[in-house]
């Protein structure tokens, strides 16, 4: 078992005990968390769902991400992270929400240098960003994009 296997089915346990249902915005995994999510036996009972908004037009259209935000602070950015959170778990009706969004390389993107992501949770009773600087290629730094997203929702659910 990976360890996002390992965490994720951490996290499906931890959801289904205190009965909370979980929606993904992903940029940069683009579907990792929630695929991972649902390699897990039991993510049926609480995996509301996911958007992969890897363009900045569905980060608007669809998270209802702020176009003021992304034309000023792009789109790797904590306030977008948060806001797609929140975007996600209002549009798929579920307690928490968790987003990823960063830059994978080869080449900075906003800005930003390769490596920097920002993970998202929104529940009920607010949202918060964190973010990372991850070093490695492409592949990696997406897998530690997704591995910090899921260790960031077992904490939510955790406490």
């Amino acid at each position: 078992m990976t360890n996002l296997h390992h965490l994720a089915a951490q996290a499906v346990r931890q959801a289904l005990e205190v009965r909370r249902t979980v929606a993904t915005a992903e940029s940069l995994t683009a579907g990792m968390v929630s695929a991972v999510l649902a390699d897990t036996p039991g993510a049926s009972g609480m995996l509301q769902g996911g958007v992969a908004a890897y363009q900045n037009s569905v980060k608007e259209s669809v998270l209802n991400v702020s176009s003021d935000l992304l034309a000023r602070a792009g789109s790797v950015d904590s306030d977008v992270a948060r806001e797609m959170a929140e975007g996600v778990r209002t549009l798929l009706r579920a307690d928490v929400g968790i987003s990823t969004t960063g830059v994978a390389g080869p080449n900075g993107h906003d800005g930003k240098p390769v490596g920097t992501v920002f993970v998202g949770v929104a529940t009920a009773g607010g949202s918060s960003a964190f973010e990372y600087a991850f070093d490695g290629n492409r592949a990696e730094i997406r897998g530690l994009a997704c591995g910090a997203a899921l260790q960031r929702l077992l904490e939510t659910l955790s406490s």
